[in-house]
């Protein structure tokens, strides 16, 4: 037996000690198990607090996250306008959203960092973060530069979300006319509205809930929609038509150019107009283009339009005379010249010192001079009560008084005849005076070329009528001889211009009330054509409600129309002609 030395001793004894001490299997199971049990209480303790407290939160928080937001293709085809300036286009906007949630920054230290690429104050965006948890809408229509700045930042908890929205370049320039879509992807009024089929792209529906286009239209489909507007003559055109209106402290006014060799619209300018890009900011009324929907007593612009209906007719030739009393009544009404007061009657007068002098009663002697059947058959066929089939949604017909109401009575003739009695629309008067420039054609006014490829080459174009034959081209032209003599040195004077010549007619109105009472409310306006020796061009200006006693078409809308004038002949490079005269 070896013996045992002190070292080995305490080892063993160590050794002992340490056996004494170590947990058995089952202590060890025992062990674990516990373990595994406090982290599954501590897990479940966990779960029920997220899915109690937290669910609602976190629920949005993974929808948002899940949520797919795809930059949608384009679409509407663009509008432009004859040069090819866009005036209406899809392009991407975004929606900042924020979700204060998740923010790994303090709130505050976010607002900072946000604050200058939104163009909002740090309290502002405090504020609406202090609102909810998640989910909460801080900017909207924000541009692809300012998305891509707010991008860089890389804020946990800011998300921007894309959509489609239309913009309108020219802002408030063609609004009565394009329209706008709203934010819901409406189009309202306008041409977004009437040739909505023309503009969309084809679609196909999505979920039930998004529109995206065909992956294989969307490559091919480069088509625009053109319309016949210059956008600097309607430029011009609404400079001036505003100061106008602003001038004479008038309620609106409207300008419209027309080439009548084809019916194509140049201009349409219209005020008080409003933003399509926040129409949200505009009142109901201004989203109307009265120009076309609107009716209203045509007075002495209609003038000419009567003459000619008596030259066609041959009750009348262009040298004959009549005679003005300056006064004429009819039972208990009475017609009289506008300045009868201060002139009386002017006595034989030649037809054309009646459209010189714009007599009432030359009017009535000359439309009496025809049966009143066959008047008002040429009224008809004149398409009074008919609208003229432009592209433009809620066109009236303007509204002409029954057959038997206007023949068995001689007073509805004789209103007729200086252009009260009846109505129609600013843009009827501009085709018939078209009729007047183009040697006697009815055409349709028209305001869209159609659908063009890259090229310029036509795809689509809006089926018109075969233009209708009403006068003869020396009816039109012994008239358009009238009317030049009523600038040159009658009531549309201001509307000269040097070196070139132009016909035309003032018009003053009375308005009527819903009664059918006329009262101090009055319409000027002025019809011109241009040039007069080649009649290409039809001018019409409209002023609503000008204030000042002095206040007539021809102190009014004429000089309007010649201050568009100075800029179409330069724009349509119109050569210079001899003087304005007989």
């Amino acid at each position: 037996m070896v013996p045992t030395t002190p070292s080995r001793a305490r080892h063993r004894r160590r050794r002992s000690l340490r056996k004494g001490r170590s947990l058995s299997p089952r202590g060890r199971l025992v062990t674990v198990w516990g373990i595994l049990l406090m982290m599954m209480v501590g897990l479940a303790a966990k779960l029920a607090h997220l899915q109690l407290k937290q669910g609602a939160t976190l629920k949005a928080l993974a929808e948002a996250q899940q949520a797919v937001y795809t930059v949608p293709l384009a679409a509407r085809r663009p509008m432009v306008d004859r040069a090819g300036n866009v005036l209406a286009v899809d392009r991407i906007v975004y929606a900042v959203y924020a979700h204060p949630a998740i923010f790994r920054r303090n709130p505050r230290s976010v607002a900072e960092t946000l604050a200058p690429a939104l163009e909002k104050s740090t309290d502002v965006l405090l504020r609406e973060f202090a609102t909810q948890e998640t989910g909460i809408k801080i900017a909207t229509d924000i541009s692809e530069e300012q998305a891509e700045r707010i991008r860089r930042l890389r804020l946990d908890g800011i998300e921007l979300v894309a959509s489609q929205r239309r913009f309108y370049p020219q802002q408030a320039l063609f609004s009565q006319i394009v329209g706008y879509i709203n934010i819901d992807g409406e189009a309202t009024t306008g041409l977004e509205y009437s040739l909505e089929e023309q503009l969309r792209y084809p679609q196909s529906e999505i979920d039930n809930k998004r529109w995206i286009l065909q992956p294989d239209t969307a490559t091919k489909d480069s088509l625009r929609l053109q319309l016949t507007l210059d956008s600097r003559l309607q430029r011009v055109a609404q400079r001036k038509l505003e100061e106008t209106v602003i001038a004479h402290s008038a309620k609106r006014g409207a300008l419209i150019v027309m080439d009548a060799q084809d019916g194509a619209i140049l201009s349409m300018a219209m005020t008080p107009t409003y933003d399509p890009n926040r129409y949200y900011e505009a009142e109901v009324e201004q989203f109307k283009n009265w120009a076309i929907s609107d009716m209203y007593e045509p007075g002495s612009t209609f003038k000419p339009i009567n003459v000619a209906i008596a030259l066609q007719e041959d009750t009348i030739g262009p040298d004959d005379y009549v005679y003005d009393e300056g006064r004429l009544q009819y039972d208990e009404w009475i017609i009289q010249n506008n300045d009868y007061a201060s002139i009386g009657g002017r006595g034989s007068m030649s037809i054309t010192d009646v459209l010189r002098h714009s007599s009432n009663v030359g009017m009535v002697h000359i439309m009496e001079t025809m049966q009143r059947s066959t008047y008002y058959e040429w009224l008809s066929r004149l398409g009074l009560g008919e609208v003229t089939g432009i592209e433009l949604p809620a066109e009236s017909p303007g509204q002409l008084k029954s057959r038997g109401q206007f023949v068995n009575s001689a007073v509805e003739a004789a209103t007729t005849s200086f252009g009260q009695g009846f109505s129609l629309t600013p843009i009827q008067l501009v085709q018939l005076n078209g009729a007047l420039a183009n040697g006697g054609q009815l055409v349709t006014p028209h305001i869209v070329r159609g659908l063009v490829d890259p090229a310029g080459e036509l795809q689509w174009q809006p089926p018109r009528p075969t233009p209708k034959t009403i006068f003869s081209p020396e009816t039109t032209h012994r008239v358009i001889q009238m009317m030049e003599a009523v600038v040159a040195s009658g009531s549309g004077e201001a509307a000269q211009l040097s070196d070139y010549r132009i016909a035309g007619k003032t018009g003053t109105s009375q308005k009527a009330n819903e009664y059918g009472e006329y009262g101090d409310e009055r319409i000027t306006s002025f019809a011109a054509i241009l040039p007069a020796d080649n009649p290409r061009y039809v001018i019409l200006a409209v002023i609503d409600e000008p204030y000042g006693e002095e206040a007539y078409g021809g102190s009014v809308a004429a000089p309007l129309v010649r201050a568009v004038v100075e800029s179409l002949v330069v724009l349509e490079a119109i050569p210079p002609g001899a003087a304005t005269g007989e």
